[in-house]
């Protein structure tokens, strides 16, 4: 009888017979940064809140520092995987998602908090089933494109079924409701239908209609049309709707050029609304000032070329195809949160990778980030 381990090596192909390269430190090292970042933003934005919350000032921090620990754990597993291995994950990851989507909708699972209905309670852990299937869908949509090889140039065989493919489980998020989510996978659909040769003119009509689509949506329900009217203006309704929005413009201004400093940011306390989480940039921006945005900014950037350039330096379909997805995911995610934080955008409810304080999302985040660096341990010429 073969042990779990040999089991699990045969299973996800764990070791090729051609020898790995280290991992890329162009990937590892800044995500280790943000990460460092994001430690120090939490604990410097929950310090009040835990005190006012739970009576222990390091709560919310040390609950974040078990996740980024629970991430690391996958993210090292993952980095460890072959192509083969990763290939193995796409059925188990879809099902998984689907089913925990589902699952929020079972009295005593599914939690509700602010009228959404996005959390799943397992014993005492609180899941996100958005940021799952997330990343399970870019595996999903690497397989399915690289099978479709040639016939991606033609859209009853290629876009059409992707769309039948991503269409349900939008559906799902929206019914939530998640409308930030759906604009996340809806632009990762399109990014890899580009990268999976999709032809331009199919992309652009296919690209009119969903943001029709979503036009309609961000107008269908009244909270949505307060978001849209408040980024024209926040400012005429600053003690309202548009109130975190201007406390966000307000830390972003008083950091200047090169911050406040460390801790003397004021926004924080209790001003800036969400400022450990999905507004923790504007916190950046206040204590670092200019410098520590673009800082940030400049790590994010080096994670996008970076693993662009895995991407077009693999020979194999679904391993660029895969790889693109996984930077996208990564860099397009952190672009929405900066740019609804400096109010380019509506406001859309998406997490900083690595920075923001978070559960499901930052795991999912560093297990992005493993399977990245798989890939960029594979051999450049075999």
């Amino acid at each position: 009888m073969r042990s779990a381990a040999t089991y699990l090596k045969s299973w996800f192909g764990r070791f090729e017979a051609v020898g790995y390269r280290r991992p890329d430190p162009w990937l590892w090292l800044p995500a280790a940064v943000l990460l460092l970042v994001g430690l120090l933003m939490v604990l410097n934005t929950t310090y009040f809140l835990g005190l006012e919350k739970t009576g222990d000032a390091f709560h919310f921090f040390k609950q974040h520092l078990a996740r980024i620990i629970a991430g690391a754990i996958v993210m090292v597993l993952l980095s460890q995987f072959s192509l083969t291995g990763l290939r193995r994950l796409v059925v188990p990851l879809t099902v998984i998602s689907i089913v925990m989507l589902l699952m929020v909708y079972v009295p005593g699972l599914g939690l509700v908090r602010g009228g959404a209905r996005r959390w799943l309670k397992l014993g005492p852990m609180v899941i996100e089933p958005s940021e799952f299937v997330k990343l399970a869908l870019v595996f999903l949509l690497a397989d399915f494109f690289s099978r479709r090889g040639e016939r991606m140039r033609f859209f009853s065989q290629g876009m059409l079924p992707a769309f039948f493919i991503v269409g349900p489980i939008a559906l799902l998020l929206l019914k939530q409701p998640d409308f930030g989510s759906t604009v996340m996978i809806s632009v990762i659909l399109f990014v890899m239908l580009y990268a999976a040769g999709a032809e331009l003119k199919h992309l652009g009509m296919a690209g009119a209609g969903a943001l029709c689509l979503l036009v309609f949506q961000a107008f269908a329900k009244s909270y949505r049309m307060r978001r849209m009217t408040t980024f024209l203006d926040p400012w005429v309704v600053a003690r309202g709707a548009g109130f975190q929005l201007v406390q966000s413009f307000i830390a972003l201004g008083a950091g200047g050029g090169w911050g406040v400093g460390l801790g003397a940011g004021r926004q924080k306390m209790f001003y800036l609304p969400q400022s450990h989480t999905d507004f923790i940039f504007a916190v950046v921006g206040e204590e670092f000032g200019i410098a520590g945005a673009v800082t940030v900014i400049a790590l994010f950037c080096v994670i996008l070329f970076r693993g662009m350039r895995i991407a077009h330096e693999e020979p194999d379909a679904f391993a660029s195809l895969l790889a693109v997805g996984l930077t996208s995911l990564l860099s397009l995610q952190a672009l929405i949160n900066m740019a609804v934080v400096i109010g380019m955008i509506p406001t859309k409810g998406l997490p900083l990778p690595f920075l923001s304080y978070g559960g499901t999302a930052i795991v999912m985040a560093m297990g992005a980030l493993g399977a990245l660096l798989a890939l960029g341990r594979r051999p450049a010429v075999r």
